[in-house]
């Protein structure tokens, strides 16, 4: 026994020191210097290589300017939030590019073209303080609406500062609530208390760069002087705490993230905290008197056995004596899963998707039952639920949309299907010619894999029509039928294909679907890609001369597993501010907080199935690939642009030629930090891929 510990323990020596000289020798890891003199300039060589290749192209030209038309639309719906009795948004378009937040009254909105107050002319601001500015939310103390904490972020990055600010005054609070820089977490717990996690300094922050450490800051006093109320630990991914309400009932919620799916959860009373006894990997809400828990792993509790994407329904204050008598709302079946669920003063709106078409489910608790009733939608598409007001009304904003009918939104009200148009997007596409249709491909492994395609009604099955083929596939995100009107410029106008794939990994069929492509498993959703590009090249909508594949994020990893496993499928690749590096992901920025997700590659029996599709380890110099192009953003503090810095280089030293890069110098993990910037960079994506497709 002695003997085979000796020899596990020299193994995993070996490993690690086999680990350690494989990242010494990664001969380009000086990209990950993010803002270095060295990187930056061969970032900026790279994307001068781009724009030589597309600054004279007068498609490109076209379509930048067109994109920021509908970027910049006046007639675009504005989303709208209820504090107080105004009704809020914030608008950008070409006069305002980084934004003004606004209010107007609920009957003023209805009207065609309302008068708005602007609230907050972030321009100016950012004019005034000589910063790139970028509205990152508020949040505003209720009920009473007078306060609000506004969220900041430079260039678009993840970390935040935070600023006090008065709705009456329409002004900055003088000696407010104001913290410095960092990704942090924020909630009000009274008028002159905030709940704040943020960068106490050394110690505070958690392996993946968020905060450890709660505390409770009053106002007034220095932030060093806030008390602490929990403490997690380095390698939980973050801490906070809230207050949350519904009908007159407030609990205050300590949450430990201990991993990106699992969580301890805490109920304060007073100054103790009691840990709730629900599942590690569970969702949560307050309805009234009743705890709504949505259990992601199978739950064994008070005799019964609850399915994992249940969902669940008791008295909290029996809960918490012990009771563990659910009522269930939802059990998923094999086509229908749980997505989420909104409530209003008197309704719990849930919704459910239905082979990934969206259906909303109202229940209302009454005389201590509940009772169901189907809403009637317009649309299986992408569907949006949001209460105006949950502590004094049963309306609520309900917004659809699909693939060929641009957004809609109508006000409407609970207890019935009567509701009232509010706003209609325009058509920035001719929508006639075109239809969408959802169909099925049969994964390696036997899975049947839906996937959305839109073409024109008289395509020809020749093989010839270029195609490109988007998905995301992690992290229980579901891709439902909704409009773009980028999309319809860009691609289906020209006569392309455009194709969504709902694979493995993603939440369409709810926690199983997700868990089925985690860590070890994670080649499934690769295989469930390639398995609807092998259907469109079957069934002769295209071919691999005209296939492209398109990711962002996690689905920027998936584009470059496409490419490094499935070349001879497509003939371009985008990757789009992508994890490729797998070996060090969990040491870049909040790559930590993903090995949930993907495992810990510093551990041997993980990187041993991690390597296997990692893009930064698998590309080769002597196999023919796509044309590929990596797009990513420097200041994205989520995933680490040394990523796509890294692939590009690898490739170019290995002497593939067909290589584009893009690196916008701001933007955030979304890319771009202005619709200037949006519309540069989706013409970059969209000229890439049409010239290599067509």
């Amino acid at each position: 026994m002695k003997t085979k510990v000796k020899l596990l323990v020299l193994a995993a020596t070996v490993f690690s020191i086999h680990n350690a000289m494989a990242q010494v020798d990664d001969k380009h890891q000086w990209l990950e210097d993010v803002g270095g003199e060295k990187a930056l300039d061969w970032v900026k060589a790279r994307n001068q290589e781009t724009r030589n290749k597309l600054d004279n192209d007068a498609g490109f030209l076209k379509l930048r300017s067109d994109l920021q038309v509908i970027l910049d639309s006046k007639d675009r719906i504005p989303g709208i939030q209820k504090i107080g009795n105004a009704v809020y948004n914030f608008w950008t378009d070409a006069e305002h590019p980084r934004g003004v937040w606004r209010k107007t009254s609920l009957a003023e909105y209805r009207k065609p073209s309302p008068k708005w107050d602007v609230v907050m002319d972030l321009d100016a601001i950012a004019k005034a303080e000589n910063e790139n500015w970028v509205f990152k939310g508020s949040q505003c103390r209720e009920p009473e609406y007078d306060r609000c904490i506004i969220n900041l972020s430079r260039g678009g990055a993840d970390a935040v500062t935070i600023r006090e600010f008065d709705l009456k005054t329409k002004q900055f609070v003088k000696d407010g609530f104001s913290l410095p820089e960092s990704k942090m977490n924020v909630a009000w717990r009274d008028k002159n208390t905030l709940f704040v996690g943020t960068d106490f300094g050394a110690g505070s922050m958690t392996d993946s760069g968020y905060p450890r450490i709660v505390k409770e800051w009053t106002r007034g006093t220095p932030i060093s002087a806030a008390k602490t109320i929990f403490e997690g630990k380095k390698e939980d991914i973050s801490v906070s705490a809230s207050r949350v309400s519904h009908r007159g009932i407030t609990h205050e919620i300590v949450n430990r993230a201990i991993t990106f799916y699992t969580s301890e959860v805490f109920l304060m009373r007073g100054s103790k905290l009691l840990k709730l006894d629900i599942p590690a990997q569970t969702g949560y809400e307050f309805f009234g008197t009743q705890f709504i828990v949505t259990p992601n792993e199978t739950w064994t509790t008070g005799g019964k056995i609850y399915p994992q994407g249940s969902v669940l329904a008791i008295d909290f204050e029996a809960f918490l004596k012990g009771d563990r008598n659910f009522t269930v709302l939802f059990q998923p079946t094999d086509n229908a899963s749980f997505t989420g669920v909104a409530a209003t003063k008197n309704y719990l709106l849930m919704q459910l998707l239905q082979d990934v078409k969206s259906s909303l489910v109202e229940l209302q608790f009454k005389q201590g039952k509940w009772i169901a009733r189907n809403v009637t939608l317009p649309t299986m598409g992408a569907v949006g639920v949001s209460p105006l007001d949950s502590e004094k009304s049963d309306e609520y904003l309900l917004s659809y949309s699909d693939y060929l009918t641009p957004s809609v939104l109508h006000l409407a009200k609970a207890g019935t299907d009567q509701r009232q148009l509010l706003k209609s997007a325009p058509s920035f596409f001719d929508a006639g010619p075109y239809q969408a249709v959802q169909k099925f491909a049969t994964s390696k492994d036997g899975t049947r894999v839906p996937y959305f395609m839109v073409h024109k009604k008289d395509i020809k099955l020749d093989g010839t029509s270029p195609t490109l083929l988007y998905a995301y596939g992690g992290f229980q995100v579901s891709l439902t039928p909704s409009y773009s009107g980028g999309i319809g410029k860009a691609w289906l106008e020209k006569g392309g294909v455009y194709v969504v794939a709902n694979i493995r990994g993603g939440g369409e069929y709810g926690p199983r679907w997700h868990q089925a492509a985690l860590k070890q498993n994670r080649q499934r959703a690769y295989e469930d890609f390639a398995a609807v590009a092998e259907d469109l090249i079957r069934s002769k909508i295209t071919s691999a001369k005209h296939l492209g594949a398109m990711g962002g994020s996690n689905g920027g990893l998936l584009a470059g597993v496409a490419l490094t496993q499935r070349p001879e499928l497509f003939n371009a690749v985008v990757s789009q501010v992508p994890l490729l590096d797998m070996q060090r992901y969990n040491k870049l920025l909040a790559g930590a907080s993903w090995m949930g997700e993907y495992g810990n590659p510093d551990v041997p029996a993980e990187w041993e199935y991690i390597q296997q599709y990692s893009p930064y380890h698998n590309v080769k110099a002597e196999v023919k690939y796509p044309n590929v192009l990596f797009i990513t953003s420097t200041r994205d503090d989520r995933v680490h642009p040394g990523h796509a810095r890294k692939m590009a280089a690898k490739m170019l030293d290995q002497g593939h030629s067909n290589v584009w890069y893009y690196e916008n110098i701001e933007g955030g993990h979304g890319g771009a930090a202005n619709n200037a910037q949006r519309a540069d960079m989706s013409a970059i994506t969209y000229s890439f891929l049409w010239n290599m497709l067509k």
